[in-house]
């Protein structure tokens, strides 16, 4: 069990009796272990298939290892509101910092901002001149700068939206400019001029710069050389090309879109709770402009951030993945205090005002707010969690029922997620999902939990399970080693063959900065312009097809002792309409395997003679990770399966994870289509 972190529930005891009752559970392909003459079989029945839900795996992302601020949220500037020092004046300003010394500025903040959610502003007193006889400022000026989240990435050629809030007692003269880390080279530059009656109020600047050199641990300063009072709040930088405009940096959100997510769980994970229920997400605090959101302190995760990445970002990129949001709401329960169920209707009614923010219509209360920030559509909102990992807390089950009941009566059909865990035993308190966590210390254990849900009671009106946090952690995880992701593989197929009692499934952590690992693994890795996914994100690659896929029958035959668990399915390709029937492996063993794969319900003329292809994603030492350097060292490896056939034996690697796709005749198209 993980206490603090992420993952609070782990793998029962005795999952190993599952081996046995296995054998007679249909729709299931099991672990044996296959001895020396390495040999096994697979029999599928194509005729014999299921719906697997429509929304099976998706992504989860929370507010941890500076994923979103300094990562996904493409905002170039920390602490762009000088607030992460508190609100006790004068405060820290990291990373900000000042260019001179003492004899030419002072610098200071100030509780003196024109917002009022956030009035802590910065005060520069200049004390030198360009033209003074006694004190001459050094060249270039003095100011500040900021260095971003471990360095700013500024590329030739890029254009960048500077934008800040400036008030002056005097004429202004306030130089812009991207430099390189040390400052010594300018890569973009541009001036703001002014007689001191165009800056006696708050005034904000907004300016395109484009650069003209590369450093990607770049940093903006804003200069002078002119002597007087200058005050600067909500300095933002922004590369003009995100994804839509809409904010998110494009390289990341690229690797999200690949994996085809069917689902989108946010903020959190623990960033939902807070350490104290002060610092806690707050929903109204991140919309509307972003120079009026307050930011917060995330207490958990130990970091500032300026809430640009908020709730209707969350679920504008929601809505960008082509994935149903799922909001996790915080229940009035954190990490060390909590609310009792008889002073819970605030946070009832909060949630209610988050559900109308998304689906309410433009003209209703909080709908015409979504609007006014360029939203006048709802968004596509059916699924609640109420909490993250409190279940067993003391006013967890009587906060969730007054959240359960005031949902379902204003919006009956959103579906309600329990932080309880409902697949040993039934939920004492109504819900259409429940939250499943399992961080597994070692890979064999992960391995194990390929079973988990054999032995989940079967009912046509009980909730299903979510299984929202699921990765190897411990030695065999490193930063994201090939042995944890093979073993996560054989659980994935695992919900798979029990995906008519799980829902939903997703990975975690989504993101680390490598500047700021506060968890290990995570599926994608970035620095300031860098990127690559660990083995677990390309190990979902292999899954992005089986939502809304139809699963066949399948069983596995073999001699004694190497590990094998496999699934068979049959997808539809959104590109060209092709049909394909998609076999997936993994031989957790060290011998290589032939296995030899019988389908039935198909005749010899039903696979296409050209389209089949094998990905096999395995290397030759289990601990192999990416890494910058290296960052395709183990990823999928696609090659021409010529031998496609209803009869064909398979050689399959040792410790290696595998997908047939074996392209189906476009004459099947009426059959598979009934099945789906």
């Amino acid at each position: 069990m993980l206490q603090g972190t992420m993952g609070v529930y782990s793998a029962s005891a005795g999952l190993m009796i599952c081996l046995i009752l296995a054998l007679w559970a249909p729709y299931r392909s099991f672990a044996f272990e296959v001895d020396a003459n390495q040999t096994a079989q697979l029999s599928i029945d194509a005729s014999d298939g299921r719906p697997i839900p429509d929304n099976l795996f998706g992504i989860f992302f929370e507010e941890i290892n500076h994923a979103g601020a300094g990562g996904l949220w493409a905002e170039l500037v920390s602490n762009r509101g000088f607030e992460a020092g508190g609100s006790s004046t004068p405060s820290n300003i990291d990373p900000w910092t000042v260019i001179g010394n003492e004899s030419s500025i002072y610098v200071k903040t100030e509780l003196s901002s024109c917002f009022d959610r956030n009035k802590v502003a910065l005060r520069m007193e200049v004390v030198c001149d360009s033209e003074s006889s006694t004190n001459i400022c050094p060249a270039g000026g003095v100011g500040v700068y900021n260095p971003g989240y471990w360095g700013m990435n500024i590329e030739q050629g890029k254009t960048y939206k500077v934008v800040f809030h400036i008030r002056s007692m005097g004429a202004v003269d306030l130089s812009v400019s991207f430099t390189t880390s040390n400052g010594l080279q300018q890569l973009a530059t541009g001036k703001i001029t002014g007689a001191s009656s165009q800056f006696s109020n708050w005034t904000k600047v907004e300016m395109l710069l484009q650069s003209k050199g590369t450093d990607h641990a770049g940093r903006l300063q804003l200069t002078t050389s002119r002597k007087g009072v200058i005050w600067l709040d909500q300095v933002s930088a922004m590369p003009l090309d995100t994804y839509k405009g809409h904010g998110f940096r494009k390289d990341l959100f690229t690797m999200l879109q690949d994996l085809k997510p069917r689902f989108f769980r946010f903020p959190g994970g623990c960033f939902v709770e807070g350490e104290w229920l002060r610092n806690a997400f707050r929903w109204r605090e991140t919309i509307g402009p972003w120079e009026e959101r307050s930011g917060h302190f995330g207490d958990v995760w130990f970091y500032w951030t300026d809430d640009g990445l908020g709730y209707f970002e969350f679920l504008q990129l929601a809505e960008d993945l082509g994935a149903a949001p799922v909001w996790v709401v915080n229940n009035g329960v954190g990490h060390r205090d909590q609310v009792a169920t008889s002073n819970i209707l605030p946070f009832v009614q909060d949630a209610l005002d988050s559900i109308e923010f998304a689906r309410g219509t433009a003209d209703s209360k909080w709908g015409s707010v979504r609007a006014a920030m360029g939203h006048p559509e709802p968004f596509n909102l059916h699924h609640i969690a109420v909490g993250n990992e409190d279940c067993g807390k003391p006013y967890y089950r009587g906060n969730y029922l007054k959240f359960y009941y005031a949902i379902k009566d204003a919006y009956p059909d959103i579906k309600i997620i329990s932080n309880c865990d409902g697949s040993s035993r039934q939920l004492d308190h109504p819900a259409d999902m429940y939250d499943f966590h399992t961080y597994p210390n070692n890979a064999n254990s992960m391995f194990s939990m390929s079973h988990q849900f054999d032995r989940t009671t079967r009912t046509s009106s009980g909730p299903k399970a979510f299984v929202s946090e699921y990765a190897v952690t411990g030695n065999d995880a490193g930063h994201g080693s090939f042995v944890a992701a093979l073993a996560e593989a054989a659980f994935l197929i695992g919900l798979e063959l029990n995906s008519d009692v799980v829902e939903m499934a997703s990975y975690a952590p989504l993101f680390v900065n490598d500047n700021d690992r506060r968890w290990n693994p995570d599926a994608i890795v970035f620095n300031s312009w860098q990127q690559y996914g660990t083995p677990s994100y390309w190990m979902q690659h292999f899954f992005k097809e089986s939502s809304g896929a139809t699963l066949l029958h399948s069983t596995v035959q073999a001699n004694s002792s190497v590990s094998l668990v496999s699934s068979a399915i049959t997808w539809q390709s959104s590109e060209d309409d092709s049909f394909y029937l998609r076999i997936k492996v993994v031989n957790y063993g060290s011998n290589a395997v032939d296995l030899k794969i019988s389908v039935s319900g198909l005749d010899a003329n039903s696979i296409s003679p050209t389209g089949s292809k094998k990905i096999a994603l395995t290397s030759s030492n289990l601990m192999d990770e990416n890494s910058f350097k290296d960052p395709k060292k183990v990823v999928p490896v696609g090659s021409t399966l010529t031998n496609a056939a209803t009869e064909m034996t398979v050689s399959l690697s040792p410790r290696s994870l595998n997908a047939l796709d074996i392209s189906l005749n476009p004459a099947l198209k009426p059959v598979y289509e009934s099945s789906m």
